[in-house]
C-alpha cells in the first residue's frame, strides 16, 4: 500500500519507507536541515527534522494498518486487481495458498464455508373444512283421523229400550278394533229418536241409549274420560217421521271418533 502527501510551495521528492509489511511513500522536503545522499532518498536530517518525519510516517502507517485490518482475509490466489482468476484448467477449482482454510476461502470457491440455509418454515396445514351438517328430517305430523259412524237404533236396541242387543255389541266390537290403530283423542256417542211420544221422554231415551254405548266401550278398554255422550231426542231427524221407514231412520246412534293415525 502506498500513501502520499504533498506540501505546496516546497521542493522535495517522494521516498518509500517500509514499516513491517506496509510500504509508505512520503514526501521529503528539501530544506537546510536535510542532506541528500547519493541514493537520492537517503538523508541525514537534523534531529528536529527526523522527529517530524517519524511522526508523519507513523500516522500513515497507522491508517494503512487500519485499512488492511478491515479487509477480509482470503487465502485463494488472486491477480493484481483482486479478481479470482487463478483456477484449474477446467475453471472449476480455485488455487489455494499455504494459509488456506475453509474459513478463509473465497466465496464461490470449492471448500468455502457456505452460509447456513435459512430454516424452513413449516407449512401451516389449512384448517379442515367444517363438516356438512345434515339437517334432521322434518318430523311429519301424524295424519289426523276423524270419522263418524251411524248405526240404526233398531239394530242396537229393542223398541223403547236402552239395553244393547247382541247385534249392537258386535257392531261396537268392530269399531273398537279399528280404534286400536289410532292415537285416540275422543269418542262422541249421540242418541236420536223418532217423533213418537213426548219430546221430554224422547230426550231422556236418547241419553240412556248413548250412555249404554259408552258403558260398553269402557268395558272393552277405552278410557272413560275419552268417551262423551249426548242425547238429541227427536230434534235432529234425518227422514220424515210421518212414514214408518222415515221413523226407522230417525231412531239411530251416531258415534264419532277423533284422533291421529299411529305411525306405521
Amino acid at each position: 500500500m502506498h500513501a502520499r502527501t504533498a506540501v505546496t510551495g516546497l521542493s522535495g521528492r517522494f521516498c518509500p519507507v517500509a514499516y513491517g509489511t506496509i510500504k509508505i511513500t512520503f514526501l521529503v522536503v528539501v530544506t537546510d536541515d536535510v542532506i541528500d545522499t547519493q541514493r537520492g532518498c537517503g538523508f541525514f536530517p537534523k534531529r528536529r527534522t527526523m522527529k517530524k518525519l517519524n511522526k508523519v510516517a507513523m500516522l500513515f502507517a497507522s491508517a494503512a494498518l487500519a485499512t488492511a485490518a478491515g479487509a477480509q482475509t482470503v487465502d485463494n490466489w488472486k491477480n493484481g486487481t483482486g479478481d479470482l482468476v487463478w483456477k484449474n484448467g477446467t475453471n472449476e477449482l480455485c488455487w489455494r495458498d499455504a494459509n488456506w482454510t475453509p474459513a478463509t476461502a473465497a466465496p464461490g470457491c470449492d471448500g468455502a464455508l457456505a452460509a447456513p440455509a435459512p430454516a424452513a418454515i413449516p407449512a401451516v396445514a389449512p384448517a379442515p373444512a367444517p363438516a356438512a351438517v345434515t339437517p334432521a328430517p322434518a318430523v311429519q305430523p301424524a295424519p289426523a283421523v276423524a270419522s263418524k259412524v251411524t248405526y240404526a237404533a233398531d239394530a242396537f236396541f229393542d223398541f223403547d229400550k236402552a239395553v244393547l242387543k247382541p247385534a249392537g255389541k258386535a257392531k261396537l266390537d268392530e269399531l273398537i278394533a279399528k280404534v286400536k290403530g289410532v292415537n285416540l283423542e275422543v269418542i262422541i256417542a249421540v242418541g236420536h229418536t223418532d217423533s213418537v211420544g213426548s219430546d221430554a221422554y224422547n230426550q231422556k231415551l236418547s241419553l240412556r241409549r248413548s250412555a249404554a254405548v259408552k258403558a260398553y266401550l269402557v268395558s272393552k278398554g277405552i278410557e272413560k274420560n275419552r268417551v262423551y255422550t249426548e242425547g238429541k231426542g227427536e230434534k235432529q231427524p234425518v227422514a220424515d217421521n210421518k212414514t214408518k221407514d222415515g221413523r226407522a231412520k230417525n231412531r239411530r246412534v251416531e258415534i264419532e271418533v277423533v284422533g291421529t293415525r299411529a305411525a306405521q
